[in-house]
C-alpha cells in the first residue's frame, strides 16, 4: 500500500542551541519536528516555540497518569502550539478520551492531534514477557490501537513492524508514526524493530521518526535530504 509519507526528524539535544542548528539543517526536507523528552526537560516550552519557527513540533512527551491529570498536561501544553502530543495508549480508554477531549477544547480547530504510543520500539517479545505482557509485539500493539483509536486518539505511534498489521486492522483512518526507522546499512542504535524509510512508505506509514541518522551525520541537511528523497521515490 503506497501512500505519502513525510520525514519527522528527531531532535533529541540537551540543549536549545543544539536543537535549532539541526532544526535549520534539517527543516528544508522535513515536515515535522520532534521535541522529545530530553529537550523538553531542558528547556521547557521555549524549545517547542523556537523549534516551530522551522517547521511544526511534534512534542513527543508520552504522557501517562490518571485522565484528569492527562487531560490537565495537554491543557497546558497546547498553548505551545505543538502539531502533535503524545500519550501513552497503555493509561487507558478513558485516559486517551480526557486528553483528547482537553486538546479539542483548550485548541478548537487548530488544537493538537493525540498521538497514542502502542508499545515503544525499544522493546522485543522478551522485554515484554519480564514486564507480564505475553503474546509479543504485535499482538499487544494491536490491543493498544484498538483501544485509543476507539477512544478517540488521531493516530498512533507504532514500530516498523506493525504498520501493515494495524493498516489491515484499522484501515486509513489513524495517522501512523514510526519511529525506529534507519537508511540501509545504518547502525539499530537502541531500536529494537527497525526498518528502512522505503519499506515505510510502502507499508502504509504516513511519517518516519528518524534522529540519529541525521543528527550525527558529518552533514545533517544532507542526511535529511537522501532520506526524504528515498520516502518520496
Amino acid at each position: 500500500m503506497a501512500r505519502r509519507c513525510g520525514l519527522c526528524v528527531a531532535l533529541d539535544a540537551p540543549d536549545l542551541a543544539t536543537a535549532e542548528a539541526w532544526a535549520a539543517a534539517a527543516a528544508p526536507s522535513a515536515g515535522l519536528l520532534k521535541v522529545g523528552l530530553e529537550l523538553f526537560s531542558a528547556e521547557g516550552g521555549e524549545a517547542v516555540r523556537r523549534i516551530a519557527r522551522h517547521r511544526p513540533v511534534f512534542l513527543d512527551v508520552k504522557l501517562h497518569d490518571i485522565p484528569n491529570t492527562v487531560a490537565g498536561a495537554v491543557r497546558a501544553l497546547a498553548p505551545l502550539g505543538p502539531a502533535w502530543i503524545t500519550i501513552h495508549a497503555a493509561g487507558g480508554a478513558a485516559m486517551v478520551a480526557a486528553a483528547r477531549d482537553a486538546a479539542e477544547k483548550a485548541g478548537g480547530a487548530a488544537r493538537p492531534r493525540i498521538l497514542a504510543v502502542t508499545v515503544l520500539t525499544s522493546l522485543d517479545a522478551a522485554a515484554l514477557a519480564e514486564t507480564g505482557v505475553a503474546g509479543g509485539p504485535v499482538q499487544q500493539v494491536l490491543r493498544l490501537a484498538r483501544l485509543a483509536v476507539g477512544a478517540g486518539a488521531d493516530g498512533l505511534v507504532c514500530s516498523p513492524r506493525e504498520v501493515a498489521p494495524i493498516r489491515d486492522a484499522l484501515g486509513e483512518g489513524p495517522a501512523l508514526v514510526v519511529p525506529g526507522v534507519r537508511p540501509a546499512g545504518s547502525a539499530a542504535d537502541d531500536q529494537a524493530r527497525t526498518a528502512t524509510p522505503e519499506e515505510m512508505a510502502a507499508a502504509g506509514a504516513d511519517w518516519v521518526v528518524v534522529g540519529r541518522p541525521i543528527t550525527r551525520a558529518a552533514d545533517p541537511a544532507a542526511a535529511a535530504r537522501a532520506i526524504a528523497g528515498a520516502l518520496a521515490a
